[in-house]
């Protein structure tokens, strides 16, 4: 009786539809793990995110950032994302990413003879990219993403792994 019941409870809930939302007013927030690569820094980062769809499958997304100290340097970004999805089946999108925002670093070290050196810098950024995003259930996705990062000296490739709660 509990492997009949068990059986009747997966097959219903496999059939019930879950929606990837890509309507005007929708609305999820979330988080994110990144990892972020250059020319001679790679650090992990956590952040936040928050979305809304302001017509039909264009959505934008604010999100702020921070990046680890790692080679005695840490960062911080941000910025808004715009992201056109494209619905593909019921539970997958594929999108574009295109950004602007703010990028900040900050290195500090002691050079072991009482010395402190200390220096930061604030640049503006723009994003490239491209995403997925995959709903789990009807209120909770997950996504990837990867992101080309254009900051005039400090340009970089970002690789993202994110969670959000659609309300």
């Amino acid at each position: 009786m509990k492997k009949f019941l068990f059986m009747v409870m997966t097959a219903i809930f496999c059939t019930v539809g879950v929606q990837a939302q890509t309507e005007k007013g929708d609305m999820a927030a979330g988080g994110n793990l990144s990892i972020g690569f250059g020319d001679s820094y790679t650090n992990f980062g956590l952040g936040a995110k928050f979305q809304y769809n302001v017509i039909d499958n264009l959505r934008l997304e604010p999100t702020v950032n921070y990046y680890f100290k790692k080679d005695y340097t840490s960062m911080w970004d941000l910025g808004v994302n715009a992201h056109y999805l494209f619905s593909v089946g019921d539970k997958l999108n594929f999108y574009p990413i295109v950004g602007l925002g703010v990028m900040g670093a900050k290195l500090s070290y002691d050079d072991g003879y009482g010395n402190e050196y200390k220096d930061s810098a604030t640049k503006f950024m723009v994003n490239l990219g491209a995403g997925a995003e995959y709903m789990l259930t009807s209120n909770v996705s997950v996504n990837f993403e990867y992101k080309y990062r254009i900051c005039s000296d400090m340009n970089r490739s970002l690789l993202t792994l994110g969670v959000a709660y659609h309300f």
